[in-house]
């Protein structure tokens, strides 16, 4: 990923890069005992997060116009920020003894921005064959493959998220060619040399799925089922059949013992959503496609956390909030497919009104540096068609819903007090085309500020060459 922004001095720096790359103990974690016991036949945790926030200073930011994430608004406002925590948000705040205070008069103070689907890291920059690493396209089925064991840290898209879109946490999932794509993982937005000093502290594993064109069109093709959407479907529910009795035979060894059944990595994962604690990520645009995926889900036990690209979400906000299942979409990308062809400008705001979960995504290494011009796009196209979405509510699409789509609300998302510090400065209204991220912190640490070239994130592999931690 990128060096440390946090270069001060050599000392700084190296504290920085071994709190940050898992240095200081193991990558795996000890395999947990055999049953009886719920969950102990095997470890779920085997590539633990080495995560550790890098070091920051009492902060206290006034004079700012607030978005707090989950709908809310503070003009002339002030938070508070110390320990890697938020400590305050209000009005007329006490800097105390010791605390940095940076007077943001114009500008706009907001959580750190969420994108709950990205491929950086798998599909890195540059985009060559041998870099390619997001799609294990020689199955239909491969719930096996986990994300995090192809994400390469130094990506150079990583700092361009950071320092271009304010992104502090993101979800990098695998590829759309599979009906089961695999496990995703969730990482902060920091510089470290391995993939664990990335991952987000206990935040759950996905399970990237995929409906319509893509798995028919690449498995078609090499004449084996799917080859239509009802082959999709049956290779799904005998997979989901395959898993449900998996479990079955977990579960009874884990409550009375006996012989271990023998392990199935692709049913771990399966059993893992069964259970709850692997949460379902499944690329869909058709309305009719993802109803049928969602009576799948209750056939066989299972929820569906969100629905991504979901260009026809509008068609169906009323079933996605009776299922509690988020929407994840774009701003204005239809149309390069059929299964994409019939979308409206208007969708986030729709899904919005009718009271779904609903939030942007970029599934793209450029669009992820300009999510708030997404959704300042998203927004207007509302406002044009007589649906009044405020800033204030138009940056829960960024933040709190992200967050609870991925698991992480209770720890990030919003400016509450005892969240992490994950917190942007905006040199003006985020709205704004001309408007650029000022200072980016995660964890309360200071890891951009646009005035200090020193703090500027630059991968390793970018070093020496033309244009390195080039920020546009």
């Amino acid at each position: 990923m990128f060096r440390s922004v946090l270069i001060l001095g050599a000392v700084l720096a190296l504290g920085g890069c071994a709190a940050n790359a898992g240095e200081t103990r193991s990558g795996a974690s000890e395999a947990a005992a055999n049953g009886p016991g719920k969950g102990k036949g095997y470890s779920h945790d085997p590539f633990p997060s080495t995560y550790h926030p890098y070091p920051g200073a009492p902060t206290l930011v006034t004079n700012v116009t607030v978005f707090d994430g989950e709908g809310g608004r503070i003009d002339n406002g002030s938070v508070l920020f110390r320990d890697g925590k938020i400590v305050e948000v209000g009005q007329n705040i006490a800097a105390g003894d010791g605390v940095t205070v940076i007077d943001g008069r114009g500008k706009y103070l907001t959580p750190g921005v969420i994108d709950v689907h990205s491929h950086l890291g798998d599909y890195p920059s540059p985009g060559v064959e041998a870099l390619s690493d997001g799609n294990e396209m020689t199955s239909p089925v491969t719930p096996e493959v986990w994300a995090e064991h192809s994400v390469w840290p130094q990506d150079p898209g990583f700092g361009r998220a950071l320092v271009n879109g304010g992104v502090t946490t993101l979800q990098i999932l695998p590829g759309s060619a599979n009906l089961f794509g695999g496990r995703s993982v969730t990482v902060k937005n920091v510089y470290a040399r391995t993939m664990q000093g990335m991952k987000f502290p206990g935040a759950p594993y996905g399970l990237k799925m995929a409906c319509g064109e893509n798995p028919k069109r690449v498995y078609g093709s090499k004449g084996r089922i799917p080859s239509t959407r009802m082959g999709n479907v049956a290779v799904d529910r005998q997979t989901w059949a395959r898993a449900v009795e998996y479990k079955r035979r977990w579960d009874k060894y884990e409550e009375k013992g006996g012989e271990a059944p023998a392990r199935d990595l692709a049913m771990d994962t399966l059993r893992g959503v069964l259970e709850g604690e692997i949460l379902v990520h499944n690329h869909c645009y058709r309305a009719d496609e993802m109803a049928v995926v969602m009576d799948m889900a209750k056939e066989f036990g299972y929820h569906v956390t969100a629905f991504h690209h979901a260009v026809e979400a509008y068609k169906i906000a009323d079933l996605l909030k009776a299922n509690d299942t988020c929407a994840a979409v774009w701003a204005d990308w239809y149309g390069f497919k059929m299964e994409a062809y019939d979308a409206v400008p208007e969708n986030l705001a729709i899904l919005e009104k009718e009271g779904a979960c609903a939030m942007i995504h970029s599934d793209d290494g450029n669009g992820i540096q300009r999510l708030n011009q997404e959704v300042a796009k998203a927004r207007a196209s509302a406002i044009k068609s007589g649906l009044a979405i405020s800033e204030e509510a138009a940056w829960r699409w960024l933040a709190i819903n992200p967050a609870k789509a991925l698991g992480i609300a209770d720890k990030t998302g919003s400016l509450r007090p005892g969240k992490m510090a994950d917190v942007v400065l905006w040199n003006g209204n985020p709205f704004s085309v001309y408007t650029r991220p000022q200072m980016v912190w995660v964890d309360g640490a200071l890891l951009y500020d646009a005035a200090n070239p020193r703090l500027r994130p630059v991968s390793d592999f970018e070093l020496g060459q033309p244009g390195e931690g080039d920020v546009k």
